[in-house]
């Protein structure tokens, strides 16, 4: 077939996901610096499968068309599997850097969103389409820049909006996984950073016990049975939000439902069979994230950068800087200049150019290697899933009622 658009449904799809993952996992277990980096292991498969796939259209074969069905499943089982890691305990102790990182991500959309107006005003563009290289794109991704495009394009009446924040959405998904590990791993070195004694791994087993046989098919049935239970019960959640008039992805009140049964389980049925923090569960965990990542990264559209020139390349450089920048001097100093600390800062370096579960893979691969921070887990998502959007509309706003007449 030459050109056009051959489509996947969801049962190829998910099949061309798991190859993709195991690729990653198979570069990284042969590539150390994929590690001394903690580069995650799907996104090292997701990214040669998005350039071999922008390969194959270069050379006049087919876009393909991805049924993501089954990714969107794991994503809901994966921030499940968190819900159920946590604890009342961590919630209360996590109740500071929780605070300080929604401060400091209301922060970074202001800042983005005025390094965005400058490069417009460089590029000679309007200055509403310097939120489509700001938050709207970075900070909050694909959606979120598909959802204000057409309305800046209407607003300003400039062409190719939404193009250009799709693109710089896809160039910052992919920065944010790549950078997220390199900047743990500096602040670990450099400030000679372990994690606390104790601390069980919530997602994921280390590098060093992946070939050990600590784990049953009844261990894994137990999670994925309990997994299913709390996300039906999410999903009575998830209707009674949308009946009230509030829009939340699904995940969140997935998430929510398994926080609540993590800490009424043990109370109601402290014979019951125990899964939260549980090998078993971290396995099913790290499988769910990985092929939803894989998936989402092999399904990006390479070639939709080709239109948008320097100016998207030149904006995420910048972007980058000022994440970087910002993670450093204030994530870090102000979440508690420790191990903890450092994962959090490669989580927030996911999701302040990319997306939650970005976030949450940087983590992982920065607590394969050197241990786990079972608190950022918890803290991370919570920022990401609840606050970001809210904060992102309304800064958004803020600003284009500031620079549309």
């Amino acid at each position: 077939m030459t050109g056009g658009t051959l489509a996947l449904d969801a049962f190829q799809t998910a099949t061309l996901g798991f190859l993709v993952f195991l690729t990653g996992a198979a570069a990284t277990r042969r590539l150390p610096v994929l590690q001394e980096f903690n580069i995650p292991e799907p996104v090292s498969g997701g990214l040669i499968a998005a350039l071999a796939l922008f390969a194959l259209q270069a050379v006049g074969g087919p876009e393909l068309a991805f049924d993501l069905a089954v990714r969107d499943y794991l994503l809901v089982v994966f921030f499940a599997g968190i819900g159920l890691n946590a604890r009342l305990a961590d919630l209360a102790a996590g109740g500071r850097p929780l605070f300080v990182l929604v401060v400091l991500t209301a922060g970074l959309i202001v800042a983005q969103n005025l390094v965005g107006f400058a490069l417009a005003a460089a590029a000679g563009l309007p200055a509403a389409a310097g939120v489509l290289i700001g938050s709207a794109s970075l900070i909050g991704g694909h959606g979120t820049a598909i959802a204000w495009g057409p309305e800046i394009a209407v607003a300003t009446g400039a062409p190719g909006m939404m193009e250009l924040g799709v693109a710089a959405a896809t160039l910052g998904l992919v920065v944010a996984a790549l950078i997220g590990g390199p900047v743990a791993q500096y602040l670990i070195v450099r400030h000679r950073l372990a994690p606390a004694a104790g601390d069980e791994q919530p997602v994921g087993l280390a590098y060093s016990r992946q070939d050990q046989p600590a784990i049953t098919p009844a261990g894994v049935m137990h999670a994925l049975l309990v997994l299913h239970l709390v996300i039906l019960a999410g999903m009575i959640l998830h209707e009674a939000i949308l009946s009230a008039g509030l829009r939340l992805p699904l995940f969140v009140p997935c998430m929510m439902a398994a926080i609540a049964a993590a800490n009424i389980w043990p109370v109601v049925l402290p014979r019951a069979h125990r899964v939260a923090r549980s090998a078993a569960l971290a396995l099913v965990t790290e499988i769910a994230l990985g092929a939803f990542l894989a998936m989402s990264l092999m399904a990006m559209n390479l070639a939709a950068l080709g239109g948008t020139g320097l100016l998207v390349a030149v904006a995420v450089v910048a972007q980058t800087a000022l994440a970087v920048v910002f993670i450093v001097a204030l994530v870090f100093g102000l979440t508690g200049r420790n191990y903890t600390a450092a994962v959090l800062s490669a989580g927030f370096a996911g999701f302040a150019l990319g997306a939650t579960p970005t976030a949450v893979a940087n983590m992982t691969a920065v607590t394969k290697r050197h241990g786990p921070a079972p608190l950022a887990f918890v803290v991370l998502p919570l920022v990401s899933a609840f606050f970001v959007d809210l904060a992102n509309a309304a800064i958004i706003q803020t600003f284009l009622a500031a620079s549309v007449p």
